[in-house]
């Protein structure tokens, strides 16, 4: 315990009741992440325009045609910079978040049964602190720790609140402080508000059981897409190209009576390339707010879907040439 004649333990109980959380101070790395990924789509959708205008003749792909065909591959690169690293970070970070909350009602549990044995709230968390709640330990030995160090038990609460700031950690902090301040018997809280808590995890899991079936319906109804997408450039199209060229060349093309616009098959291809990059980031947004309700896991599903897209109708898909075109 930190004493009034030891100036060093009185600093540590100081820098622990005020040490920043993180993201407290500065941006976090998913910010940046946003931040620098939209800069870098800004400026791969500026060289795709230029593509587009023909003032940059790369291609990713021989026998891509100048134009908008080659810009689309910019368009592409610049929309799985602006998603992919902000939407992976997040995901990873709400998913740590989802498991710390998973143990949260274990933990509260310990906490209510030692205070059944006579000790006081900051003395069953330290004693709790001990068992072993996935990755919320590490969470909970920070709290212990300041609780040990002196600091007093509503400030290591909201402390513990900011590092794991989700609506339930709010919530259960909130219950127990007030409850703390009010006297009483707190072990009855505590149990109440662990049973509330698993509830609530419950209903979440239920949800997302639920919606897991229309997220797979997404994901397959896309794949349907692409294949169907296959299919029709890999023999309906062609054989449009050459019953076209063949009425062109006939008598009939020639006389005027007859006429097929085959030549306009390429631009179906492209018109399919846009509905497939429309397609793969508006599905995969919506397929990530149904399952989790969170923008970010339909910013990773998006990002999947894209890079499913663009490898197939780039490396996939035969190139549709026009004869003499």
């Amino acid at each position: 315990m930190a004493t009034a004649n030891a100036p060093a333990s009185v600093r540590k109980v100081k820098a622990l009741a005020a040490a920043p959380t993180e993201g407290s101070e500065g941006l976090s790395s998913e910010q940046i992440a946003l931040i620098g990924g939209i800069g870098a789509a800004v400026v791969l959708w500026i060289v795709g325009a230029l593509a587009w205008l023909g003032d940059v003749a790369f291609v990713f792909r021989p026998g891509v045609a100048t134009g908008l065909d080659s810009a689309l591959d910019w368009i592409v690169f610049g929309f799985l910079a602006a998603m992919a690293p902000y939407g992976f970070l997040r995901s990873r970070h709400l998913g740590r978040i989802e498991k710390i909350e998973d143990r949260l009602p274990d933990f509260l549990r310990d906490v209510a049964e030692a205070g059944r044995f006579g000790m006081t709230l900051p003395d069953a968390i330290v004693v709790a602190s001990r068992g072993r709640y996935g990755l919320l330990t590490e969470e909970i030995k920070k709290m212990a720790s300041q609780l040990e160090w002196g600091v007093p038990v509503a400030t290591a609460l909201r402390l513990f609140e900011e590092r794991v700031p989700t609506p339930l950690v709010q919530r259960v902090v909130s219950i127990v402080t007030r409850a703390n301040e009010a006297g009483g018997n707190v072990a009855d809280v505590l149990t109440m508000v662990a049973h509330d808590t698993r509830e609530a995890q419950l209903q979440v899991k239920g949800r997302e059981i639920q919606m897991l079936t229309y997220l797979t319906v997404i994901y397959i109804s896309f794949g349907v897409f692409l294949v169907t997408i296959y299919i029709m450039a890999a023999i309906f199209l062609p054989d449009m190209i050459t019953a076209g060229a063949g009425v062109a060349s006939s008598s009939l093309g020639s006389s005027g009576g007859v006429t097929l616009a085959f030549t306009l098959v390429p631009q179906l291809f492209l018109a399919f390339f846009v509905a497939v990059i429309a397609h793969a980031v508006g599905d995969g947004i919506m397929a990530g707010i149904l399952h989790k309700g969170q923008i970010a896991y339909g910013l990773q599903h998006a990002t999947i879907m894209l890079i499913m897209g663009y490898v197939t109708m780039r490396f996939f898909v035969p190139i549709l040439a026009v004869p003499g075109g």
